[in-house]
Parts: structure tokens; sequence; C-alpha cells
């Protein structure tokens, strides 16, 4: 065998080249929808195939197909659920409360996500780690029946170990607990949590757990951004809010970073319930059936005040739903879009939606951190500033620690906010779940805080960027055509 692979090793090495890198590239032909994209990663199996195809493997399949476990409307099929269609806003509420615009908004919602926009809601923000830690670990300690949460990161620090105590806790008193963990965000501590939570009795599951030598090996680079917890059927909490100290005053003192949590009632509970579900089906196969895992009926009767929908995007048939959406608010604004986001990557087609919206007339101010967590992540969005203020956009670089908020508000009446930062990263590979918000009150407690922001922050400037040195600027736009993977 040895010397029949010396003597052939090179016509070897051309028979999986033409193989590897034919299937590869038509792969990408077949199934990429940008065609660049698709060029780029044709061009890579071209210059190397077996490398170029071990490459697109690992990174270049964006796109996950599972099976639908979960859904509110299959759901209601049992009866279980059937009062929740009286939740459904009509469109005559959102016209007369709203305007015919944002119908329109509400008409891109029901065809581009797979849940409807429900009303009866109530929605509380929560400013900081440690206003929504207490409220989560509340919500946990007074858990009758159950307890699901999914995470990017849980960290084994002292919030994570409080939260594993908690946890516990609820399982001694007979409550189901089902946590599920990222695969690459289980491992920003080490060691990791999920041997504390498991000796507590919980039940623990990673997202794509086997992405080296697993079968998941085409799905390394998808991840779960998610941040849902849903206690009893009844209480759902979702945002940005990773489970880690770094974001509590109380651990990390006055310079830790800033976050925004929601904690939500009513019919759109069973909805956030029904995305961290299937997730869980998918990492564990566990469907979560039975008493325990009832949804509670909603507190509110049907009708306003706060119709909220919950928008699940990912790499599977949400694909770029988030992007979707954006894209529709920013084509209906009139008079403001104001945006929070810590990543600020977006593609050509936003930045386009964007300066045309400004050009319009619209007041478009986009704040990020001055001091931010992941430099080069920063860097290369420095590098693209300039495409948005040629645009007539505002850019506020703000001060004080960093800020992990995603929040948007359009014309002080539609609000978007939860785990998807505007990076190629959330719009494209990862799994997301933000709320579309339609309320008066709840839009200006968000456009409060973010003038609360702005007013402590600089604004960015061509004049500024165009002043700093060549080899900076070079090494920015190096970092910037690396951005979707960083």
């Amino acid at each position: 065998m040895f010397e029949i692979l010396s003597s052939y090793w090179p016509h070897i090495v051309f028979v999986l080249s033409v193989v590897m890198g034919a299937t590869a590239a038509v792969h990408v032909a077949m199934t990429k929808e940008e065609v660049r994209s698709a060029v780029g990663w044709v061009g890579v199996i071209l210059l190397s195939p077996i490398i170029g195809a071990l490459l697109y493997l690992i990174a270049g399949i964006n796109r996950i197909r599972r099976s639908v476990v979960y859904n509110r409307r299959m759901l209601r099929q049992g009866g279980a659920l059937a009062h929740l269609d009286l939740y459904d806003a009509e469109d005559p509420m959102v016209a007369s409360h709203f305007g015919r615009r944002f119908l329109a908004m509400k008409t891109l919602g029901d065809r581009v996500t797979r849940h409807q926009l429900m009303s009866g809601n109530d929605i509380q923000l929560l400013d900081g780690g440690d206003a929504a830690y207490e409220a989560m670990l509340h919500a946990i300690r007074f858990a009758r029946r159950s307890i699901i949460l999914e995470t990017y990161i849980f960290d084994r620090d002292r919030i994570g170990k409080r939260f594993a105590e908690v946890l516990a806790d609820a399982v001694k008193r007979g409550v189901a607990v089902r946590v599920l963990i990222d695969a690459v965000g289980a491992r920003y501590s080490v060691p990791s949590v999920l041997g504390l939570l498991r000796d507590g009795g919980c039940e623990v599951a990673v997202f794509n757990g086997n992405v080296i030598m697993g079968l998941r090996l085409p799905y390394a680079n998808l991840r779960t951004h998610r941040k849902i917890m849903v206690v009893d059927g009844a209480i759902a909490f979702t945002g940005g809010m990773n489970i880690r100290e770094g974001f509590s005053q109380e651990c990390a003192g006055a310079d830790c970073a800033i976050d925004t949590h929601f904690r939500i009632t009513g019919a759109v509970v069973a909805d956030l319930f029904s995305i961290a579900a299937e997730d869980w089906h998918y990492s564990s196969g566990e469907i979560l059936e039975g008493d325990a895992w009832e949804i509670e009926p909603p507190g509110e009767r049907p009708g306003m005040p706060k119709l909220i929908r919950a928008v699940a995007s990912g790499p599977d048939r949400s694909v770029e739903t988030n992007h979707k959406m954006l894209m529709g608010a920013f084509s209906i604004a009139r008079s403001s879009i104001r945006i929070v986001s810590p990543y600020f990557l977006p593609d050509r087609e936003l930045i386009s939606a964007l300066a045309t919206a400004a050009r319009r007339g619209v007041k478009v101010d986009i704040v990020v951190p001055a001091a931010n967590n992941l430099t080069l992540v920063d860097r290369a969005m420095t590098a693209q500033f300039d495409q948005v203020l040629k645009g007539d956009c505002r850019i506020w670089r703000a001060s004080g620690p960093f800020n992990h908020s995603k929040l948007m508000v359009i014309d002080g009446r539609w609000a978007y906010v939860g785990s998807s930062n505007l990076d190629p990263r959330s719009l494209r590979l990862n799994f997301e779940v933000d709320l579309e918000v339609f309320d008066l009150a709840f839009a200006e407690e968000l456009e409060t805080r973010i003038d609360r922001t702005i007013k402590f922050a600089k604004p960015v400037s061509l004049e500024q960027l165009r002043a700093r040195p060549f080899p900076v600027r070079l090494f920015e736009r190096v970092l910037w055509l690396g951005s979707p993977y960083l």
C-alpha cells in the first residue's frame, strides 16, 4: 500500500483536487444567493481545490435544514392554545393607532416571519445586568412547573454560579429545567458551567456541540446567539444579555459593561417558547410536551396596549429574516431612525437603505461604543464608517463603559430590540431572536435612553477618519475584508 501511495500520490492528489474542488464549486453555485460570495468562494476553491473545499465545508455552508417541531399554529391544532387566535393583531387596529405605513410593516412581518403580531402583551425594560439578573433569578425562584433557558454565553463566574444554584434549587422543587448553551459560548469560561449545571440536576445541551469531528462539521460557523428564558409558560426574558459577571456592577464595579434586557408577558410568550423549544429539540432530540410545558393564558385581554411579534432569524428557513425587517423599517421611516449597536457592520443594501432615508430628510443616528470589547471588529467597522457618513447619516461614539445593547426606534412609534447586531454574523450566520414592538410609550422610553447616550457621545466625521495615518486605515480595510467571519 505504501509503495502504491508513494508511486501514485500525484495522481491521487490530482483526483482528490478535481473531485473535491468540483463538488464544492457546484455546491457554491447552486446554493449561494449573493453573487459576490459565490464568486469569492469559487475563487478560493480554484486557487486551492483541496484546502479551499475544506475551508468551504467548515465556514462556507451557512444553512441548517431541520424539521419544524414547534410552531404556535401547529400547537393550536390540539386546542390548548386556540384562544391565542383572539390575540392576533388585526390590520384595522394597526392602521388606526400607527398609520398605514406601519401597517405595511405588519404585512411585511406576516410574510417574512414565522410568527404573528400579537396583542395583549406587556414588556418591561431591564436596564443593566443587575436589574436583568435579579428579575430572572426572581422568576426562577418562584417557578412552579418549567424553565427553559437558551443563551450564547453562560460563564462559570459569580453570576453564572448564582444562576446554577437557583436552577438546581428549582430542580429539587420538581421544576422541569432545560438549559441550552451555544457550543462556542460555553467555552468562554474554563472550566465551563456545563458540569456544574448537570451536577445540580439540570438537563443541559449544547448547540452545534460536535463541531470538529462530529457530523455537524459543515455548520461549525453557525451559532445560537439567542437569549431566551421562559418560566412556567407565562413569563419570558429576552434581549442582548448573556450570563456573565462583566455586566454586573455588583461584581465588576462601576466600569461594568452596559446591556439591555426585557421581561415580557402576554400572548407573545408562546412564540418565544416555541423558538427556544425548537432549538432544544434540534440539540437534544427531546420534544418538550406535557403539563409542565403548557403555555399559561395571557393575563391581558385581546387588543392593545402593546403589539409584539417574535422575530426568529437564522441560517435555516428563517435566513436573513432580521435583514428583511430592517430593510422594511428603513424604507417607511419619515422623521427618524435611531440605532444603538455594539457591532455595526451593515452590508451595502442596509447602508443604501439608511443613506436613502437620510437623503429623504430622515434623521439617522447610529450610536456605537467608543471602547469596544472586540478590537478587531471595532477596527473593521471603523473602516466602513465613511460609507455611512457619505450617505448623510450621523455616527456617535458613546463614551463610558462598553454598551452591548441592541436598540432601534423608527419615528418614535416602532421599536426593534433583541439579540441581533448589525453585522454579517448576526444577519446571516447566527440564530437570533428579536422583538418587533408597536407601542408609543415603549418607543419613547427607548428614545429617552438613546438621547441620554448621545448627550455624552462624540460625533464621528469624515475629516477625522481621513486624518488618521494611512497604515492604520489600510490595516482596518484589511480587517473589514474578513468582517463576515470576525
